[in-house]
């Protein structure tokens, strides 16, 4: 057999974005005002719904959970990215690599989980409204919150130990502004079908399964909602789902067009710049969405703010 030459690599590249050199200047400018608004965004969101008891409920739990989730996600790239703007340091450790690629995968599914977690609370809340006391208790939803993360976690740690122990020979640029699954596979040459078996199957679970919850909850709470005969009960009703829904077609939107759509258009470049929709824009959106949209939340920052 013929031998090969394996070099140790201690160190990845990560190109960044497919853009011209000016242009990351400006953008990186624009990425540092989008991961600040983030940041505040979220944080406020917490924060209102610490301060005012009128949003101790379980849907607001979940949010603050969300919003917490949102943070965390965005700190794992963009920070990274920024800094390889500003410095034209491109380099990341082996072990940061890894790191950052299990806290990725950990965040983007709890962020899944969570969105399903709150499909269900709706359908609880308006298909089953006398049952809603006891089936979204404090203690089932601290559980429900412990348990995703317990899952999460699991994965992303199944994940990133299958990677790591992957030779990595040739070369050591990732064309991505994160380490991100498959661009690290891309880089191997060892056998990666193991790997591929788990990313389609057990990635593919955790993506899809959560999805469907959705849609089946969803159609569930518009049976309900068209039976309803008075058209203030459906406008509530409708009010109480819309800040949700459109969180969930943004986050799967995005998404789906990077992970779900026909590998032969792939390009790095595209790729790239599709992450960046549901990394950095989609969280720095959510805040807007639920503050804006809903009353409650918008009274309880206003309140906050004027304290």
């Amino acid at each position: 057999m013929e031998k090969r030459n394996v070099t140790v690599i201690r160190e990845f590249v990560l190109l960044g974005l497919p853009i011209s050199t000016e242009l990351q200047h400006i953008l990186a400018v624009l990425f540092l005002c989008m991961y600040l608004v983030t940041m505040l965004g979220n944080t406020f969101i917490i924060l209102a719904i610490g301060f005012d008891s009128r949003l101790h409920s379980p849907m607001y739990f979940f949010l603050s959970n969300l919003a917490f989730v949102d943070i965390c996600f965005t700190s794992t790239t963009v920070p990274k990215l920024l800094m390889s703007i500003l410095t034209d340091i491109q380099t990341i450790s082996f072990v940061g690599c890894f790191a950052q690629l299990f806290f990725f995968i950990s965040f983007v599914n709890m962020d899944s989980l969570l969105l399903c977690v709150m499909a269900y609370d709706r359908y609880v809340a308006i298909c089953h409204p006398l049952h809603y006391t006891a089936k979204m208790s404090p203690r089932v939803c601290i559980w429900l919150v412990v348990v995703l993360w317990i899952i999460t976690y699991s994965h992303a740690l199944l994940q990133t130990v299958l990677m790591a122990l992957l030779n990595f020979c040739d070369s050591n640029v990732i064309h991505h502004f994160f380490c991100d699954l498959n661009p690290l596979l891309q880089l191997s040459c060892s056998d990666v079908s193991m790997n591929l078996v788990i990313i389609h199957v057990v990635g593919g679970l955790l993506a899809i399964t959560p999805l469907i919850c959705i849609l089946i909850s969803y159609v569930l709470i518009f049976s309900t909602i068209l039976k309803v005969t008075s058209s203030q009960g459906k406008q509530k009703a409708f009010s109480t789902c819309g800040c949700h829904l459109s969180v969930v077609v943004l986050f799967y939107g995005t998404a789906i067009g990077v992970y779900f759509s026909p590998s032969s258009p792939h390009t790095p470049e595209r790729d790239t710049l599709s992450a960046v929709m549901y990394t950095v824009v989609t969280p720095m959106l959510n805040p807007f969405i639920y503050s804006l949209r809903n009353r409650d939340m918008k009274t309880a920052l206003q309140k906050m703010l004027y304290k």
